[in-house]
């Protein structure tokens, strides 16, 4: 399945976008079809493991418009590699409003779809709205307070403080970069044991594994999940119940605030990746919840 590249003005950067097409009639209605909004997560691009995702819903019926954010990937805008939380759900909102705008589509059938990071921006971006018909939420990191105490359960104190540091004189003084996945003992964003390689194994060419070192200061004030009880649309949150990277049981306290579907696989953060076990089980939950409340138009709370 192919797609027709799209960009669209978030802020003054212009960000680039794969649309798919839906296959098939199943889940249109009078108005169109249903469109989703697919975002990745931290220093992700889009064709770092987001496409057969995306080409999975779209033979299932569902348009999808993948993008970077600014700074990220083909994206423009600059300074680069740098995470800002308001500024990537800025991007996520304007690619809503490019979403509702693609031909054949419904303006009002909206899903959102993010994973990690990005898991939590769908929050925020769904609260409050009523063109948004679905959320899908992967292994979301939904709390940075709560990330940060999971990682210090997981990494040596050490190479949390030499972190820490890096990101302080990054935002005191002149930018530092640090790599988004590294050996454990070597600095970078996320150390843990196979997480390099995990990484490795869907990074796309315009990935690059680097990272403004004050994103682990930007994660501090990430609080999305304080909007899960005004998602007003069905949501479906998939937690890795042994993921090191984004705390489950804050994603699942944050799925019950929403009313919220839940899936659980017994797996880290990575491996619901293509090429990884999870991966098909995912992706049939989210074409089989999405199927159920998109089928013959508004969905059923």
């Amino acid at each position: 399945m192919t797609y027709e590249s799209v960009t669209f003005t978030s802020g003054d950067a212009t960000c680039d976008a794969w649309h798919f097409s839906g296959a098939g009639d199943e889940l249109a209605t009078e108005a169109g079809r249903p469109v989703v909004v697919m975002a990745h997560g931290l220093a992700g691009t889009k064709d770092s493991g987001l496409e057969p995702f995306a080409v999975g819903l779209a033979k299932a019926g569902l348009d999808v418009l993948a993008f970077d954010y600014r700074g990220f990937g083909a994206s423009g805008g600059s300074p680069r590699q740098v995470v800002s939380m308001a500024g990537q759900l800025e991007d996520y909102r304007a690619a809503m409003t490019t979403a509702a705008r693609l031909p054949g589509v419904d303006p009002q059938r909206l899903v959102l779809w993010g994973v990690s990071l990005a898991g939590g921006h769908v929050l925020a971006a769904a609260a409050h709205r009523d063109d948004v018909a679905a959320v899908v939420s992967l292994t979301p990191l939904v709390d940075g307070l709560a990330a940060g105490r999971h990682a210090m359960a997981h990494h040596k104190p050490s190479a949390m403080l030499r972190s820490t540091l890096a990101g302080v004189r990054s935002r005191v003084a002149s930018p530092v970069m640090m790599p988004v996945v590294a050996r454990p003992g070597e600095l970078g964003a996320l150390t843990l044991e196979g997480c390099l390689e995990d990484y490795l194994a869907i990074a796309g060419p315009t990935w690059r594994n680097e990272i403004d070192a004050a994103v682990g200061l930007e994660l501090g004030g990430h609080r999305p999940a304080k909007q899960a009880a005004h998602v007003r649309a069905p949501m479906l949150v998939q937690i890795a119940d042994f993921d090191r990277s984004a705390p489950p049981h804050a994603a699942a306290k944050a799925a019950f605030d929403a009313r919220a579907e839940v899936r659980h696989y017994p797996c880290d953060h990575f491996d619901v990746y293509p090429g990884k076990d999870w991966f098909e089980p995912a992706l049939t939950h989210q074409v089989d919840f999405l199927t159920r409340h998109l089928g013959g138009g508004r969905p059923q709370l």
